[in-house]
């Protein structure tokens, strides 16, 4: 099996480095959807321990929420509403230091305080984002949104 790094231990980009081929391996051969991003929602949050993680799925023009690691979340997203909802109209990359400052935003829980929202994109569309919440203000970097938007690339080949 692959090194593999616990929470908390050498760089964030150290541990991406370790988990995005581990995330890879997790999917490779494995045709279910669900099953793909179920595991990998759950190797982000258990690497990271983020707050949240999880994915909503374009459907019939509206972000539903899909497999995700953590509290109770929002099921339904309009287009260009919250930080899902506008990453997904802008089709890029959203890196919300204090979610208390990005208006619009909606919260699921009082407990998020920072977030990034990264696009999956298939044939110039996106059908789908990722969503990673923390309960610290200012946790995520230019670090973070190179590898998981290297993770995404990957993960749009399953759609």
């Amino acid at each position: 099996m692959a090194e593999s790094l616990l929470f908390g231990e050498g760089t964030r980009e150290d541990q991406y480095k370790v988990l995005i081929p581990q995330i890879k391996a997790l999917i490779d051969g494995e045709p279910d959807l669900v099953a793909n991003l179920a595991n990998s929602a759950a190797a982000l949050r258990q690497t990271f321990d983020f707050f949240w993680v999880g994915f909503y799925l374009v459907k019939n023009d509206e972000l539903v929420l899909g497999p995700f690691q953590g509290d109770i979340a929002c099921t339904r997203i309009q287009r260009g509403k919250g930080v899902c909802g506008s990453s997904w109209d802008q089709k890029q990359t959203l890196l919300v230091p204090d979610v208390d400052l990005f208006e619009g935003h909606i919260a699921c829980s009082a407990l998020s305080q920072s977030e990034i929202v990264v696009p999956i994109v298939k044939a110039s569309t996106v059908v789908a984002v990722l969503d990673i919440d923390s309960a610290v203000k200012n946790d995520f970097s230019q670090t973070d949104q190179q590898y998981l938007e290297e993770l995404a690339l990957i993960l749009s080949e399953l759609f």
